[in-house]
């Protein structure tokens, strides 16, 4: 094994993350469904879309359109649109039930990822050692301190939930939600390839091969078979005075 830095594979690296990715999502799904149920969410929908489905048909109009479909409309049918939103607006219940929903998609959502990441991203490293996920146990990768040194408890934490979960995941998710709400609209967007595009141009740029996660817990995905990594800071200065 080498001191010296053994960075991985990129195309291990993407498949690590697809089969990681993979099963974090039907984790969260499973978790999703079930949180779901607890909480009555279904029962809160329904109730919206039926008051989307009386008032569309009591005005003849529909609700899901976009600002240029709006903008297209004759002046009469803004009008009964305009109307239709109103009586939406004056129905307690409708939007109570709209509050609520979309309030326990955001909860339902963010536990559900959350959880899911604490299982496979944080305590299944804890167990496999060297911040290996299954996925890069699998196709033989590792996580280390930048020095080489094996990453602490506290670094795989922020690693994986204000990286991976917070910058990563959920800020993305919450504007999907918010787009998919009409709480936002091409800010959002933008918004969400800039974020994409700034984690291909630190990955693409940076000498480690780095992402977000990486640079937030000074971390590095490296060859677990050919990189040399050190239980501890005293463990490689005893390795460096041998070399001396």
């Amino acid at each position: 094994m080498s001191i010296d830095l053994q960075k991985a594979n990129i195309w291990k690296r993407i498949s690590a993350l697809l089969f990681d990715s993979l099963l974090l999502a039907m984790l969260a799904v499973g978790l999703c469904f079930l949180l779901s149920v607890l909480f009555g969410y279904d029962r809160y929908n329904k109730t919206l879309n039926d008051a989307y489905d009386r008032y569309e048909e009591e005005y003849q109009i529909e609700f899901e359109i976009t600002g240029e479909e709006y903008e297209a409309m004759s002046q009469e049918e803004k009008t009964a649109y305009d109307a239709a939103y109103q009586a939406l607006l004056e129905d307690e219940k409708a939007m109570q039930a709209y509050n609520m929903v979309v309030s326990m998609t955001m909860l339902i959502i963010t536990f559900s990822i959350l959880l899911a990441y604490i299982v496979l991203e944080f305590c299944v490293p804890l167990w496999l050692q060297n911040g290996q996920t299954l996925g890069k146990k699998i196709f033989g990768l590792g996580v280390m301190r930048n020095d080489a040194v094996k990453l602490t408890t506290v670094q795989l934490f922020i690693r994986t939930i204000l990286g991976k979960f917070t910058i990563e995941t959920m800020i993305p998710v919450y504007i999907v939600i918010m787009i998919f709400f009409n709480m936002v609209g091409l800010e959002g967007t933008l918004l969400l390839g800039g974020i994409g595009i700034a984690q291909v141009i630190i990955l693409l740029t940076t000498h480690k091969r780095s992402v977000i996660h990486d640079l937030l817990a000074g971390t590095v995905v490296v060859d677990i078979n050919s990189q040399q990594i050190f239980k501890d800071t005293d463990a490689l200065k005893e390795h460096k005075k041998g070399m001396v």
